[in-house]
């Protein structure tokens, strides 16, 4: 089998960081990491923006450590390595399982117990390949975020059963650069931690930031351009991780637990726009699971974020929230979801 990845290196979204004036609080410094396995770069303005920017490239390395999936000295491979035992971990850690529980809570959909699963199609060892039915079958037995048991600072999980939490770390690790930013003095930053963008307050001139987002079925152009102070913008799509088999199709690493298969319910993109960034980063990848229709109901009855979705058959839908900071760029219909 013949097996080939496209990586855009999880950047969905750009951003224009066109209209600063040249004055005292809009000098700005500029730091870029590499760390959970993307490309992150943060800028910020004001008079203690540098400072403030390693104090956040640190926090990023130290969450990148106690998150990884593959370090031996991180909290997850402890916890993945426990042989059903508990396991004593660190403040993030049991912040960020706690809310990636409650989300799955919301959603139905959200899962970081998926991790066998993803590891058995390769997406973990770029070992691509396509399993078979009766080892999905196996490895879904052992997937069930509601088997983990959270007690304060103390973690434990059926023997058998591993975490990832690749789909909430970015957006978790967003908010506390975000915070630490604040901490530090600095009221104007934006962030783009491999695609996942957030804001601190507005430009030094008091205009808003632009972000572009990628089209999913051409991702080296945009499609729309959303205006916002802040807030984060993330995506989840099918274009940004994936292989092609022998059989002709793509698959890529967004996982619906009801078949161990990659999620095709409808959408190709989901975009999250909110206050939070792990919130966006996990309705992000659960309402692309969901497909149009369950995304849909799901911002009408909870609030609280706007979305802009794309479906396989190129249509274009975002929520009335933005409807006045959004800007089609593209090709593609775009169509106003309602409240009613």
């Amino acid at each position: 089998m013949k097996l080939w990845e496209i990586s855009v290196f999880g950047i969905s979204l750009l951003i224009l960081l066109t209209g600063c004036n040249n004055n005292n609080s809009s000098q700005s410094e500029s730091r870029d990491v590499w760390a959970m396995d993307t490309y992150m770069t943060m800028t910020a303005y004001g008079e203690n923006a540098g400072n403030a920017l390693d104090k956040a490239v640190e926090k990023i390395n130290y969450l990148n450590g106690i998150f990884s999936v593959t370090s031996e000295n991180s909290d997850v491979w402890r916890i993945n390595t426990s042989n059903g035992n508990p396991v004593e971990i660190s403040d993030d850690t049991a912040e960020i399982i706690g809310s990636a529980i409650e989300y799955g809570d919301k959603t139905g959909t959200l899962d970081i117990t998926i991790y066998p699963v993803l590891k058995e199609w390769g997406f973990t060892t770029r070992e691509y390949k396509i399993p078979d039915d009766e080892i999905l079958d196996g490895l879904l037995e052992n997937v069930d975020y509601s088997a983990i048991h959270l007690d304060g600072n103390e973690v434990s999980i059926p023997e058998n059963y591993m975490i990832d939490l690749g789909a909430v770390a970015k957006g978790y690790t967003g908010d506390k650069v975000i915070a630490e930013l604040k901490e530090n003095g600095v009221e104007s930053a934006i962030i783009n931690l491999g695609g996942n963008v957030q804001a601190l307050g507005t430009k030094p001139d008091g205009s808003l930031w632009n972000v572009a987002v990628k089209n999913p079925f051409a991702p080296d152009s945009t499609m729309c351009i959303v205006s916002v102070s802040e807030k984060a913008v993330i995506t989840s799509g099918n274009y940004e991780r994936f292989f092609t088999g022998d059989d002709g199709k793509n698959y890529w690493h967004i996982i619906d637990k009801s078949d161990g298969y990659p999620a095709d319910n409808g959408l190709v993109s989901v975009t999250v726009i909110g206050d939070s960034g792990i919130m966006c980063d996990a309705l992000s990848t659960a309402l692309f699971i969901a497909g149009t229709e369950q995304a849909e109901e799901y911002w009408r009855k909870n609030g609280g974020f706007d979305m802009i979705l794309v479906t396989d058959n190129g249509e274009m839908l975002y929520t009335e929230g933005i409807a006045d900071n959004f800007k089609n760029t593209g090709d593609m219909t775009a169509e106003v979801i309602s409240v009613d």
